[in-house]
């Protein structure tokens, strides 16, 4: 089962060694990390893609996280609403005559040509792990020369609204 952990950490030296070096001890495969600086000054959020064997153990590393001295926050954040993006970069082999074509399959996707030679095409695509992997597997036929994926970022969703139910007795009051 995959798992989507959040770390708010100090920016310092050694910090994502430590934190990879738990999850390995530990046997959690990461199937993608990525980190970066936050709104605040000298501090990074890490996002790591875990796959969990079971609840107890993902409860056990997370204790275990939350202990580190350079570990500020630690969340699972999978069950919850949240804004969760992925980038990749995506080298095709073409000519000038599939141009157009390949313009045609990254369009309704919302990707961009960002570098373009006489051999091949680069796009950019962002979102969903899901619709990245839709392009890439759209676009595989046509000979993918190089493939750069960020591992995918998250945090939650803003406060979102209550909505009451409005019913007669409530207008009254």
């Amino acid at each position: 089962m995959k798992r989507i952990i959040t770390a708010t950490v100090q920016n310092r030296s050694g910090v994502l060694n430590r934190v990879t070096g738990l999850l390995q001890k530990r046997q959690f495969n990461i199937e993608s990390i990525s980190v970066g600086r936050t709104e605040v000054e000298g501090i990074s959020k890490m996002t790591f893609v875990v796959d969990v064997e079971d609840d107890q153990k993902l409860e056990q590393v997370t204790k275990q996280l939350n202990k580190q001295i350079d570990v500020l926050k630690v969340s699972d954040i999978t069950d919850k609403a949240i804004v969760a993006r992925e980038l990749a970069l995506i080298k095709v082999l073409t000519s000038s005559a599939l141009r157009s074509e390949i313009q045609g399959i990254i369009e309704p996707f919302r990707a961009s040509v960002i570098d373009v030679s006489k051999d091949s095409l680069s796009v950019q695509v962002t979102g969903k792990p899901e619709k990245v992997e839709a392009l890439i597997e759209l676009l595989r036929p046509y000979g993918i020369k190089e493939l750069a994926r960020t591992g995918l970022t998250a945090f939650l969703r803003g406060q979102q609204p209550q909505v009451t139910e409005l019913t007669p007795y409530s207008l009254l009051k």
